[in-house]
């Protein structure tokens, strides 16, 4: 009863009224609903006219709702980290970059926002559980197979590693390929087996984890291209390399015998370095010393080579003078080399021997 009068009571015009016009249509499609209820003949009352006021109003609001839907498929937003790639009717138009854009309303022309601004990663051989300010956590068990790789020695290693990427072409991202996920996956594997399976264990896990690096970021970025995916590789990233858990301890204890011998090497060239420079500091000066003195000896010898040849020349001349000044010259050097003498003759009979010392040359 109280719907009834609530119906007769809404139906009757009222001009001092103020409706909202949302509320009215509301009420219209109401009316339009409850006279396909009462039937033609007006059996609740109605009016013939009210019902195509209702249909009227019906016809008014879908066309409103019509509107509403074309206005609001008509205009889109890209983040700045984004791009959008405009298709119509499933072909590609278009792609904008960031802000405020149009486009054909009504689902004519399609927008895929693509991630074209952000760096993006792909883990091997674990995966990231738990990103927080202050700790990250990784959970590497259910991804051996990713990461365990022979060498080229036949050896086994542990080998983690990221790949960080970024859309340089988001139509191609989209459409030249099903899975560009996958296929990224699948060419950093290969890639990174091959890199691994061309060097020793050693070089691998201790010294050439720069080279593999490189090298491998310089292959996935061929083969990607190869591919034509509009992806660019910004960097490969070795995030942990080991040994299998199982051989650690072995493979542990040979790195540290390794340390220890690489440190004897050092404090040997150490003393060696400082032994073998004064050693050949003292032979050079040896050497120096002796090339000294033998020119000293072949200076004096040619010397005296010269002052005999002069007194030679001087015996020829005058024999028995030369012989003379030759025999008192010899005298004079041997008794200024002696200090203590004694002088005996055999003739003199009784007379005590004289010793004493020549007078030298400062006493004289």
């Amino acid at each position: 009863m109280a719907s009834d009068d609530f119906r007769v009571h809404d139906i009757r015009p009222n001009k001092n009224k103020q409706q909202d016009p949302l509320t009215d249509a509301i009420e219209k499609l109401k009316k339009a609903f409850g006279q396909k209820r009462g039937g033609n003949g007006g059996g609740n009352g109605n009016p013939p006219e009210s019902q195509n006021n209702g249909f009227g109003s019906f016809f008014g609001i879908g066309i409103l709702i019509f509107v509403i839907w074309g206005v609001s498929t008509s205009f889109y937003t890209i983040d700045v980290s984004e791009e959008g790639v405009v298709t119509y009717f499933g072909k590609y138009v278009r792609t904008t970059p960031s802000g405020f854009h149009f486009k054909v309303p009504f689902g004519v022309e399609q927008v895929t926002k693509v991630q074209s601004k952000r760096i993006l990663q792909e883990e091997f051989g674990f995966r990231s559980v738990d990103k927080s300010a202050r700790s990250t956590t990784y959970a590497t068990d259910a991804y051996k197979h990713e990461s365990l790789m022979l060498t080229g020695d036949l050896n086994v290693a542990d080998v983690e590693w990221v790949v960080q990427y970024r859309i340089s072409d988001p139509w191609k991202f989209l459409f030249k390929a099903r899975d560009v996920q996958r296929t990224i996956r699948d060419v950093s594997m290969s890639v990174m087996r091959r890199v691994v399976g061309d060097r020793m264990v050693n070089d691998v896990l201790t010294t050439g984890r720069v080279e593999i690096r490189n090298e491998a970021k310089e292959l996935t970025q061929t083969h990607l291209d190869t591919y034509d995916l509009g992806i660019h590789i910004e960097s490969i990233l070795l995030q942990d390399v080991n040994p299998p858990s199982a051989v650690k301890p072995s493979f542990n204890e040979v790195n540290a015998a390794k340390q220890e011998q690489e440190k004897i090497i050092n404090n040997a060239e150490r003393d060696y370095n400082k032994v073998i420079p004064e050693a050949r500091g003292k032979a050079q000066q040896q050497i120096s010393d002796a090339e000294a003195y033998s020119i000293d000896i072949v200076n004096q010898a040619k010397g005296n080579a010269e002052r005999f040849s002069q007194r030679l020349a001087a015996y020829r001349k005058e024999p028995e003078i030369t012989r003379k000044r030759l025999y008192l010259d010899t005298m004079e050097q041997i008794f200024t080399e002696i200090e203590d003498f004694t002088i005996v003759d055999a003739q003199v009979k009784g007379v005590l021997p004289l010793y004493g010392k020549l007078p030298t040359e400062k006493a004289k």
